[in-house]
């Protein structure tokens, strides 16, 4: 399968909730390294671990990371993962959601972490207003980028992303939404809202989250 296009801008959102007193990152789908770049500006003494399923994408990552090794993640046991990284912070921007059970690896992580490591995620949000348009009308169609990533194996809302760290072990220390100004989202939150209402929800609830287009947390574990 074709994958996600590769570019040397960094998620500044997950930048910002980096502790910079981390001793090991590992960073699973670095790509290019530019998350690895921007960090390492501001923690020099990290040693920072890229690991990208993509080989083609090593050479790239090899200038910012410390480390790059090109490997599926999920073919990894507990064992392999505590004694080969030992990381007090793992990086998933943009990650969870192209995994087959991202269930299974964050609670692997969460019985190997060592107290007060934690784990950065960015996770794109299937209840954008973009989506719900588009499924009124039958229009889902994969593409090369973006929410409807045709490499996307799993879909997350506010709800669930948020279950789904809660049932591994985790709690949510820090959360941020990304929001992107594209037009059109005002005339869909009436309807959004009446569906809402009709469904037994919050409607106020279901128009925010519906605005939002991924979710950038900070999980501990609890």
């Amino acid at each position: 399968m074709q994958q996600t296009p590769v570019n040397q801008i960094h998620n500044q959102d997950v930048l910002n909730m980096m502790p910079l007193d981390r001793r090991r990152v590992v960073e699973i789908g670095c790509s290019s390294g530019a998350l690895a770049r921007e960090y390492k500006k501001l923690n020099p003494g990290v040693h920072y671990v890229g690991v990208d399923i993509v080989p083609e994408y090593v050479d790239m990552a090899a200038s910012h990371c410390d480390e790059v090794l090109s490997f599926d993640i999920e073919m990894q046991d507990k064992d392999f993962l505590r004694d080969r990284f030992n990381a007090d912070c793992w990086v998933f921007a943009d990650v969870l959601e192209h995994l087959r059970d991202p269930w299974q690896l964050l609670a692997n992580l969460r019985e190997i972490m060592p107290a007060g490591a934690c784990v950065l995620a960015c996770v794109p949000n299937v209840q954008h207003w973009s989506i719900q348009a588009r499924l009124s009308c039958g229009d889902f169609r994969y593409e090369p980028s973006g929410l409807l990533d045709r490499t996307h194996l799993r879909w997350f809302t506010r709800v669930t992303l948020l279950e789904m760290f809660q049932r591994t072990g985790f709690a949510i220390a820090a959360g941020v939404t990304r929001v992107l100004n594209h037009p059109g989202s005002e005339q869909f939150a009436p309807h959004i809202r009446a569906m809402a209402q009709a469904a037994g929800g919050d409607p106020d609830t279901a128009v925010q989250d519906a605005n939002v287009f991924q979710f950038v947390i900070k999980a501990v574990p609890a």
